[in-house]
């Protein structure tokens, strides 16, 4: 899109820099602690799978014997390594003992360390094979399809019925629908385990499971066939349980995860640190597989104004990535999130979103940025919605966006009606087709409103990025900075699942997940940490 906005480099790389810098003090800390959950994560890779006679998953149940033994802080891997050398059962044979209270994991047998890493990073690479397996797949089955025009066209699902969630899928899929996100259960986010199996029942969206994944996957991979289209996957692994349904998707070829390192901490009040280690493991696993994470920057504008505080999306975008790539990420697959919310009531608030949406555009030229509709000022006149939906798509054909979230018109209902996914997709389409290069056509004056705004948030953002380098991420959020919400340092839910890790600690995955291994070439391809 070129530099339409006289942007100041030199502030931009200032920005990035001081973003860096927070990316860095939090990374002095978070590989001293494992979290529960990633260790349940690591028992999925490995193979654990189903529930006990309770309903219990087996991944808690093993984690949670580990864990009150305290023995969780060398991690899963090590003690299932020599669980297998001990009893010469299978992984799965081990979990359900476990289930059955048969297996005491506090007398499993002491071996040499050599013996049980070989077995352990043996079963990792075996779980990395079958991640590299779908991806591929889906590289082979994008190559084979109709080239994608962007901005995609990205909508939602959310009937809490994973059969009916399918069936709806499949039906935007062939209205034209390019991506397809199943909105998650209300408060999922707030469950310390992952449901087994697949759901009927769920409030304002389906549970998030893996077998749910793999119906809807199904579903869209049907519709592929039919329209000669790849169609993109969408769920969440935001939450108490991030890592572990990363796994889940990578496993079940999704194509995009919302996954953002502050989401859950303002909004969902997780402990800090329990989101910051989380987060980072959950990443690498989106990484290897090729998945597209979303961030939630959007969510800051519902509960602040998005003029006045418009500059707290792009200091939160530059944080964003910074920490994603230290989770290897490539600037490809990292959608940052930003929302066209400002007051339409607002003179000139057209041309406010316009230079929002082109400076986030100029300034990650590489990232597939993830454009939300309008929410906040949405009321129950359709028609109205319906022209401020048409702006905000010309906004986004204007500026470049890639990831487009359209806009329904019953926005406040939880399921939308049939008749308003296609009437977005249509007015989406048309806009789209009818301007499709406008933003090759025409530039912005200099001085004019539009790079005025945008140099002014840039401004702002380095202001703001300068700040929470003295006084770290953790105390900003502490302190409301981002969405007007304060957050304690050492509160929140889930903080009793972090664990310190031991001086023996073991996770066979980083390595691979960082170091992009190819399990099938048999060696390691760019080393993506930094």
């Amino acid at each position: 899109m070129g530099n339409k906005l006289n942007l100041d480099q030199t502030k931009i790389d200032g920005a990035r820099q001081a973003a860096g810098k927070i990316a860095d003090q939090l990374h002095t800390w978070i590989n001293d602690y494992t979290t529960t959950t990633i260790e349940r994560a690591v028992a999925r890779l490995l193979g654990v799978d189903g529930v006990d006679r309770f309903g219990v998953p087996l991944p808690n149940v093993l984690v949670d014997k580990l864990h009150q033994a305290g023995l969780l802080d060398r991690g899963f891997a090590p003690w299932l390594a020599r669980t297998i050398l001990d009893t010469g059962k299978t992984v799965q044979e081990i979990a359900d003992a476990a289930g059955k209270g048969e297996l005491d994991v506090q007398g499993i047998s002491d071996f040499p360390d050599a013996q049980w890493i070989e077995v352990a990073d043996q079963m990792a690479m075996a779980a990395a094979s079958r991640i590299c397996s779908r991806r591929d797949e889906r590289t082979r089955l994008m190559d084979q399809a109709m080239p994608m025009k962007k901005p995609l066209l990205y909508v939602i699902v959310a009937t809490g019925n994973i059969y009916e969630d399918a069936v709806q899928a499949k039906a935007a899929a062939l209205q034209g629908a390019d991506v397809i996100a199943v909105i998650r259960h209300t408060g999922q986010s707030l469950l310390d385990y992952v449901p087994f199996g697949p759901t009927t029942e769920g409030y304002g969206g389906t549970y998030a499971t893996q077998e749910n994944f793999r119906i809807v996957r199904e579903a869209l991979d049907q519709a592929g066939t039919q329209s000669g289209r790849y169609i993109q996957l969408v769920n969440y692994c935001s939450g108490l349980c991030m890592p572990e349904i990363a796994a889940m998707g990578a496993c079940e070829r999704l194509d995009m995860m919302l996954n953002d390192s502050m989401y859950g901490v303002l909004f969902r009040d997780i402990n800090m640190r329990r989101t910051f280690i989380d987060q980072h493991f959950s990443r690498m696993i989106n990484a290897y597989a090729g998945i597209v994470i979303n961030t939630g920057e959007d969510n800051y504008l519902t509960t602040s104004d998005a003029f006045d505080k418009g500059y707290t999306v792009l200091a939160s975008q530059f944080i964003n990535e910074q920490l994603a790539l230290r989770s290897g990420l490539p600037e490809e697959q990292i959608g940052l999130g930003h929302a066209f919310e400002i007051d339409p009531k607002m003179e000139d608030g057209l041309l406010m979103e316009i230079a929002q949406a082109q400076l986030s555009r100029e300034i990650f030229p590489r990232s597939p940025l993830k454009y939300m509709p309008p929410t906040k000022h949405v009321t129950g006149d359709i028609f109205h919605t319906y022209l401020v939906n048409g702006m905000f798509n010309l906004t986004s054909i204007l500026t470049g966006q890639e990831i487009q979230l359209l806009g329904m018109l019953t926005e406040a209902s939880h399921t939308p009606y049939l008749q308003d996914r296609y009437l977005s997709i249509a007015n989406a389409r048309y806009i789209f087709n009818n301007a499709r290069h406008i933003g090759k056509e025409l530039i912005f004056r200099e001085e004019g409103r539009i790079q005025e705004r945008a140099q002014q948030i840039l401004n702002q953002a380095c202001a703001m990025l300068l700040e929470i380098e003295k006084i770290g991420l953790e105390e900003s959020l502490a302190r409301g900075m981002f969405a007007d919400i304060k957050r304690s340092h050492d509160g929140g839910k889930g903080k009793e699942g972090v664990v310190a890790r031991h001086s023996a600690y073991y996770n066979p995955f980083p390595a691979i997940f960082l170091c992009g291994f190819v399990p099938k070439e048999g060696r390691a391809i760019e080393c993506k940490l930094i």
